[in-house]
């Protein structure tokens, strides 16, 4: 996994970098992304406590599939209703409200729409090594997420800081990237599997209608 250096995170973030043009033409311009991550758990002194490695696609508006496969499997599955975490290993399925759970987080800036941005604000942006890192707060803390760090090199996305309010610092680095290739419709659904434990009551489109 390649680390992000934590030197650039405090330098100074320009204002009139192009970085709030980066996010917007992600959120608007890519519809589909499918890839490979590498994923590493920082504590308050910089040392790796937890590292983690899957795949990840998204469809936007509203769908996504993070599968972990290393060190154990997990899905995390978003069908655009409800949003699915299923443990392979404990035989266990918890599900939530989608628009609950992904509130003010970096996951709904990553499959949401417009509408996600107003959840955000830009605090600007800087270069380092040929990526543009662009720094964005949720308007909302309350969900225990303090900020996120883009870093977008060529115009696409390859890594992502989460830094939550435990002082604990998630990295992710994005390998082999394809945008806007097809995917198939099937990624995005979820069933429980006959032998395990659902935790959770899914909501249905009749719920959702005013």
């Amino acid at each position: 996994l390649c680390l992000l250096c934590g030197a650039h995170f405090s330098v100074a973030l320009a204002d009139d970098n192009p970085g709030d043009q980066l996010v917007n033409d992600f959120v608007n311009d890519v519809i589909k992304l499918q890839g490979r991550f590498e994923q590493a758990l920082l504590d308050h002194t910089g040392s790796v406590i937890d590292r983690s490695s899957g795949t990840l696609e998204i469809e936007r508006t509203g769908r996504f599939r993070w599968s972990y496969t290393d060190p154990y499997e997990q899905w995390l599955v978003a069908d655009g209703l409800n949003i699915w975490s299923y443990d392979v290993d404990l035989e266990q399925v918890t599900v939530k409200p989608q628009s609950e759970a992904l509130a003010n987080t970096p996951a709904l800036l990553l499959g949401g729409g417009d509408e996600a941005l107003a959840q955000f604000r830009f605090e600007g942006s800087m270069e380092e090594k040929g990526t543009t890192y662009v720094r964005m707060v949720p308007v909302d803390t309350s969900s225990g997420f303090e900020r996120m760090e883009l870093g977008f090199s060529g115009g696409q996305l390859h890594r992502m800081v989460f830094y939550d309010n435990l002082e604990q610092t998630t990295l992710v680095s994005l390998y082999d990237v394809t945008i806007n290739e097809p995917i198939e419709a099937e990624r995005f659904d979820f069933a429980v599997p006959e032998d395990a434990d659902l935790v959770g009551v899914p909501v249905t489109a009749n719920d959702t209608t005013p």
